[in-house]
């Protein structure tokens, strides 16, 4: 019986070639892979600035969310859903990485320049619940609108 996956083998594991995206990882000065969305999980890619109001409501309320990767700049925040959310999503501002697409996923234990895991994956499978980001995300737009002098 194997043991339990590590994080870095849970990503390439959607790989074609697991040995060849650990060797990527290895040998590629960014220390980045493209894997394939769809298959362990999906992608939902928030703006920066509604992203981390979402990231503080959602480790509020969860022991541990999901992997999230942020780009470099912040502007973009990868949250990692069950696969098939993708393809059911229809909030709008919201991108979304499912079957059929690829991302850029940095080395989990490796600090890179430009994509880099605000909440690395931990071997195990843990992703965030897309009906709990859903909820987390009108939070953290309702807290904005308040602070913003909106109507309220």
């Amino acid at each position: 019986m194997a043991g339990p996956k590590t994080a870095a083998q849970w990503l390439a594991s959607v790989a074609p070639d697991p040995r060849a995206c650990r060797r990527e990882w290895e040998r590629s000065p960014l220390g980045v892979a493209l894997l394939p969305a769809g298959m362990a999980w999906d992608v939902l890619i928030l703006p920066g600035d509604l992203g981390y109001p979402t990231l503080d409501v959602l480790v509020r309320i969860l022991d541990r969310p999901g992997p999230v990767l942020v780009d470099f700049g912040d502007d973009r925040m990868g949250f990692f859903v069950p696969p098939g959310t993708a393809a059911r999503w229809i909030g709008t501002g919201v991108r979304s990485a499912g079957a059929g697409t690829w991302i850029v996923v940095p080395h989990p234990d490796r600090s890179t320049a430009g994509v880099r895991w605000l909440i690395p994956p931990d071997g195990t499978g843990t992703l965030t619940d897309a009906a709990l980001l859903e909820l987390a995300m009108h939070e953290a737009a309702a807290g904005r609108a308040g602070r913003g002098g909106g109507l309220g």
